[in-house]
């Protein structure tokens, strides 16, 4: 456990960050959290932090102004989203690099004990997910490189990045490769959200609509792993607390359909049975993807333990319930 350190952590406003926020806060530490998003548009914001709202990591004066006497900083920042947005903001997706970059310099200034970066499945050689049940990928199939572009690169250079601060500086680095990391307190509208928020959503709205069809991007026959927030927390201290200094799959190995999660979800709402509009121009992504959990088995003995069923149960009771605050403002879970 970590505990009476004084850690930075960037992007706290957004998803896995509140739920590392809220973890690290609870063991005990000191929290400086930072954003680009304004403080409205969090969603978590605790008080016992000392929170930067509105503050963009690409400028590294911003950088340099919170990393002074911090032991620890992880960076879970970046301008992503759900297929959707990456698909089509390749440009501001590469941006992210900047942020990386400037906070390994100015925890290399200040002399950073630790450095933890959010990686991606996306960084994973593209040509390996053609089919659609696929072997899961393994830590050395994101060479030789060819990843998704734009998300996928940005994603792949900061882990060379965090790599080579760590050998030509002593930076300690760890490294983990998120596969679809979904559940309470992020986004299921405007565009940003994932799947698993996203079908959710579209089902609540169908059934209060009563309507019999909801949309479905692609055919419906893509897979993929997800991965429940609260075990993502779990496997990524576990990881920053590990000797482990390679790139690491933190997820799930129940590969399912888009087409099996609706179902999933529709258990869920009740048993409602919904036709599927399959919109086969929209983004879809690799036809396939999954995570080889061999690797973090042996370096961190640990796996995760919900299935798919129970964390889509407890994401869609949340957002069930946000949809259903008289007035709720949707766009405060949109903010770029």
């Amino acid at each position: 456990m970590i505990k009476n350190k004084n850690i930075l952590i960037v992007g706290a406003g957004g998803f896995i960050g509140g739920h590392l926020v809220k973890k690290l806060l609870k063991d005990g530490n000191n929290i400086v959290a930072s954003d680009i998003k304004p403080k409205e548009y969090w969603f978590q914001d605790f008080e016992e932090a000392k929170n930067f709202y509105s503050m963009d990591m690409k400028d590294i004066s911003n950088c340099r102004k919170v990393t002074k006497d911090i032991d620890y900083v992880f960076n879970m920042a970046c301008n992503m989203g759900g297929m959707g947005f990456i698909e089509n903001n390749k440009a501001e997706c590469m941006q992210s690099v900047l942020i990386n970059t400037n906070l390994l310099i100015a925890c290399k200034e200040d002399n950073v004990k630790k450095y933890f970066f959010s990686s991606s499945a996306c960084a994973y050689n593209k040509t390996k997910q053609q089919d659609v049940f696929i072997e899961g990928l393994k830590e050395e199939d994101a060479y030789p490189a060819d990843p998704e572009d734009g998300y996928g690169w940005e994603k792949l250079f900061s882990e060379r990045m965090c790599r080579h601060f760590m050998e030509d500086y002593g930076l300690e680095v760890r490294v983990a490769r998120y596969h679809n990391i979904y559940g309470p307190y992020g986004t299921y509208d405007g565009g940003r959200e994932k799947a698993p928020a996203a079908l959710c959503r579209k089902v609540i709205q169908a059934k209060r609509e009563k309507k019999d069809t909801i949309d479905v991007w692609g055919d419906g026959e893509q897979t993929r792993t997800f991965l429940y927030v609260d075990e993502c927390i779990e496997g990524t201290l576990r990881l920053f607390n590990s000797d482990y200094s390679e790139p690491v799959n933190i997820g799930s190995d129940e590969q399912v359909s888009i087409n099996q999660m609706i179902g999933i979800i529709e258990g869920i709402s009740g048993g409602a049975e919904f036709k599927k509009n399959y919109q086969l121009d929209k983004p879809k992504g690799v036809r396939g993807r999954s995570s080889n959990n061999d690797l973090v088995k042996k370096v961190l003995n640990w796996s995760y333990k919900m299935s798919l069923k129970e964390g889509l149960t407890k994401t869609y009771q949340w957002i069930e319930s946000e949809m259903s605050q008289k007035g709720a403002n949707l766009s405060r879970f949109t903010k770029s």
